[in-house]
Formats: C-alpha cells, sequence, structure tokens
C-alpha cells in the first residue's frame, strides 16, 4: 500500500496486537488469485476528457499538479467519510482518497498521467495488518489496471511511484508548475522544498477550474436533475413525518436516510427550522421541537454518486395550513423570487435577480408597516435598510459544491453576465427575529425562504425543480394528499 497520504492514523491501533511472522506467513498463503476482468469505462468518460482538453489548452507548456486530498481525522484514530476534491473530480470522475492528476507538458498538449493507489490483493501482508487502507479492514482498492480501464486514462500509475516521478521529472524540468493547493500538504511541501510560500499562480489555477465549472454540460445538467427529483422525494418523506414528528432532528434523519437510499450523503447539513429558528440563515443545530401552528424551513439537498448536489428550500406549515400572517409574509417572498427570475437570462447580471427581488422585498415591507421609511430610501446602496429582515443576496452558482465555483474570480461570477449552462439559485427570504422591535408583534418569529435551482438558457431559463410546489395552496394540497397517502402506513420510528 502507498504511504502517500496525510492523515496520520497510527496503521494499528493501540489495542491492537503485533501479527507473529508465522501468522504473516500463514495468512498470505492460500488464497484464490484476483481474477483477470476489464472494468466496464465510466459513463460520460469522454466529458472527463474534454474538461482536461479544455484546462490543458489553457496553460500550454506547464505542468499542472491536481490531487483529490486525504482521509481526515475525526477524533482520535477515526476519520470522515472521504470526499473527493471537486475540482479532481471534475477532471477524472476518481473518488478514491490520495490520487493526483498531472497534466505533463508534451508537445502543444499535455501528457494525462493518473496516480492511484495500488491494489496487491493478498499477496502483501497489509491487506490484513494495515487498518487504514488494508482489504480486510476496508475493502479492495480498484487498483492501477482496473482505474485505466474505468477513468479512460492510459497512462495510470501506482502512488508508490509518486516521489520518484516528482524528483525526477517534475522537480528536474525547467518548465513551470502549478499546483491546486490545499488538498495535500505532503506534496505541497515536496514542490515547496526550497520553503518557497504559495504561488500567485496557482491562485489563477484554482480560479480557471472553477470558472471553467460556471458552464456546466450536458452530463452536469442531467446529473443535477436527478438529484433535484431525489431531494423532492425526501421532502416528500420529511412532510410525511411531519404529521407525528416531535423533533428537528427527526425530520433531519428522515432526510438523511432519502439521501444516503439514493444518493452519496446530503450535499451540506440540512436545515430543519421550526418557528423562530428559521430566522438564524444557516440554522443546523436542528434541535428544536415541532409545534403546530408554526413554519418548518427546509433547507436540504441529496448529494448524488456523481457529487453534484441540489439545494433547494421549502417552508411549510407545520399544521398543513398557513395562518393569515405567515401567508401575508409567505406571499411577498414568493413575488420577490417571481421578480428574481424573471431577470435570468443571458446578457443580464448576475446581481440582477437580487436587484429585482430585493426590490419586491422592500415595497412589501413598506406596504406591511415594517419599514419606517420609503422603500425608496431602504433600497440606497448609502441605506440598505431591508437587509435587516433579508440578510443575504438571492443567488449563488450551483453543481458539484453548494456554493459551486467559490475559486472564481469576482468580476466572471458576481460582477459578470449570466449566461446559457450556468446554474444557479434564486431564493428570497424574509426573516423576523422575536426581539425586533420594528417588526410588528404578528410578525416576529416569522421566517421564510423560498430556494429552486435554475439552469440559464439560450433565451432565459428553466427551472429545474418547478415539480416541487411553491404557490401557498400547492403546499398546503401537497401536504394533505402525502398526509393522505401515509395515514394507512405504520408509525415511523
Amino acid at each position: 500500500m502507498s504511504t502517500f497520504d496525510s492523515s496520520k492514523n497510527k496503521k494499528q491501533g493501540s489495542h491492537d496486537t503485533v501479527p507473529p511472522p508465522n501468522l504473516i506467513s500463514f495468512m498470505l498463503k492460500s488464497w484464490k488469485p484476483k481474477p483477470i476482468k476489464q472494468v466496464a469505462a465510466l459513463k460520460n468518460a469522454e466529458y472527463f476528457r474534454a474538461r482536461r482538453k479544455a484546462l490543458s489548452a489553457k496553460f500550454p507548456g506547464e505542468w499542472l499538479i491536481i490531487p483529490t486530498g486525504h482521509l481526515k481525522v475525526r477524533s482520535n484514530d477515526q476519520h470522515y467519510k472521504f470526499r473527493a476534491n471537486s475540482d479532481f473530480f471534475y477532471l477524472t470522475g476518481n473518488l478514491e482518497p490520495d490520487c493526483v492528476l498531472i497534466l505533463a507538458p508534451e508537445n502543444k498538449g499535455h501528457q494525462t498521467i493518473l496516480f492511484v493507489e495500488p491494489n496487491p490483493g493478498k499477496t502483501d501482508a497489509t491487506f490484513f495488518t494495515d487498518r487504514v487502507k488494508g482489504e480486510l479492514w476496508e475493502g479492495a482498492r480498484l487498483g492501477v489496471s482496473e482505474s485505466r480501464d474505468l477513468y479512460q486514462i492510459p497512462d495510470c500509475r501506482s502512488l508508490n511511484e509518486l516521489e520518484y516521478y516528482f524528483s525526477e521529472k517534475v522537480k528536474t524540468s525547467s518548465k513551470p508548475f502549478r499546483i491546486l493547493r490545499g488538498n495535500s500538504s505532503k506534496l505541497e511541501n515536496w514542490m515547496n522544498s526550497d520553503g518557497s510560500d504559495p504561488l500567485e499562480k496557482d491562485k489563477i489555477l484554482a480560479a480557471t477550474l472553477s470558472e471553467m465549472r460556471l458552464l456546466k454540460d450536458k452530463a452536469e445538467i442531467k446529473e443535477l436533475a436527478l438529484v433535484i427529483n431525489a431531494t423532492k422525494r425526501g421532502f416528500e418523506d420529511v412532510i410525511a413525518r411531519l404529521k407525528t414528528a416531535k423533533s428537528e432532528r427527526e425530520l433531519e434523519g428522515v432526510f438523511f436516510t432519502r439521501a444516503r437510499v439514493e444518493g452519496n450523503d446530503v450535499g451540506y447539513s440540512s436545515i430543519v427550522a421550526s418557528g423562530a429558528h428559521a430566522c438564524t440563515l444557516h440554522w443546523n443545530k436542528n434541535n428544536g421541537k415541532i409545534q403546530k401552528g408554526d413554519l418548518l424551513l427546509l433547507d436540504a439537498g441529496i448529494e448524488g454518486n456523481s457529487l453534484y448536489t441540489a439545494d433547494i428550500t421549502r417552508t411549510l406549515p407545520i399544521s398543513g395550513k398557513f395562518t393569515t400572517e405567515q401567508l401575508e409574509i409567505y406571499e411577498l417572498v414568493l413575488a420577490a423570487q417571481k421578480a428574481g427570475l424573471k431577470e435570468v437570462k443571458p446578457g443580464n447580471d448576475f446581481m440582477a435577480p437580487n436587484v429585482a427581488a430585493m426590490k419586491v422585498l422592500a415595497e412589501g415591507l413598506e406596504r406591511v408597516g415594517i419599514l419606517s421609511t420609503t422603500a425608496e430610501e431602504a433600497l440606497k446602496d448609502e441605506n440598505q435598510f431591508y437587509k435587516r429582515y433579508s440578510l443575504h443576496n438571492v443567488s449563488h452558482m450551483l453543481g458539484i459544491d453548494v456554493h459551486d465555483c467559490a475559486a472564481a474570480r469576482a468580476e466572471n461570477y458576481k460582477y459578470g453576465q449570466l449566461l446559457p449552462g450556468m446554474v444557479l439559485t434564486v431564493e428570497p427570504g424574509l426573516y423576523f427575529q422575536l426581539d425586533d422591535l420594528t417588526v410588528p408583534v404578528k410578525y416576529r418569529g416569522i421566517g421564510i425562504r423560498i430556494e429552486d435551482d435554475i439552469v440559464v438558457t439560450e433565451k432565459g431559463f428553466k427551472n429545474l425543480s418547478e415539480h416541487i410546489p411553491t404557490e401557498a395552496k400547492d403546499i398546503e394540497k401537497w401536504m394533505k394528499s402525502i398526509w393522505g397517502k401515509s395515514s394507512s402506513r405504520q408509525k415511523p420510528l
């Protein structure tokens, strides 16, 4: 097994015994030979190849090093579940820890080399002595030849060769290199053996990858549609349990079950906020009680096995029907979202949906008597009084990460234009704190957000989550329908 990792985890625990030589000898004998079979090519392998080719064209004559990262210690000898670096996955489709992608300058382009964990099977004692990577502990790794077949990268090599390759090829080359930093301190130390600091040019590599990911191809849109559909089913699971649920954490667990059944995980920490907890924008303690008459703000998304994630928010009346005050504010937020959606079109500024939505919110806040100034005054850049009740902007990019393309330069993202293939959220919200004396008592403790996942098209936009109800009457009908179907089921655990 490769030693290329930085998990700092002992290969054996303090409670383990050292295997005697006779046991090692016995364990290495009499195993059925590993069958030789070709692994089927990864679905959409041509898209990963096209992305590597596009990246190559942006950095001619330079070494590009993209590691996926290592296991992270949760506590003592326990690790978090591994999740591949998003850029590495975007270029390879590989989900295994410790791997490294190298684009080596060659002629007018690059040679693609993928370093992966070897799989010696049961010919090496580590298959039972190494609790971090051993086959009997963690299951078999894919291996070099299998990776070559799966990822359709002809030059796959063992991680055992990586350090030698760096010292003999990369470090001795006269050509410049860039490395995607923040994923492997050990690899960065190899590159910075002279003690130099991370270089500005490495930030350009990260920015370039983020900006490539701003525009989604057909395969990515398809993956997003799949996880959004799964997320709808997760929301329906939550609604079914909402009838009898006692706590936010119970509902969080219900959604997580759907995420594990249909995908890899949740795409981010689920926000399951009942009552005034919805006024905390990123409430994920999820330790509150479920009470009739309150609203439930559910902001959650399923991350698929392809790592693309949905990001949906719906605000649901726990009793199944909005109160007069809840409905008044809900309709205001929905109107703001509709105004924002109208501004999602090619050529518009990325911030255009936000400007439109905030105008509707400010005018509504004036109309219900919450703003002490006019909406026009509140919207001025030097004031922005409306933000007391709506702190966040309405959009961010979405894809492999919930806040996708985070390293993109501001001029190409926040201050850039919308282009066909971009996927973004549109999610206005209003949040009235319990102790806010500027808000009439009848509205205090109400928090509402409505969020959909939108792809920019040639002529406008497509709402990928439009089949998840947003109209208040449709939400009430949706909940009633689900409760009717679930009434004959067994009681929840």
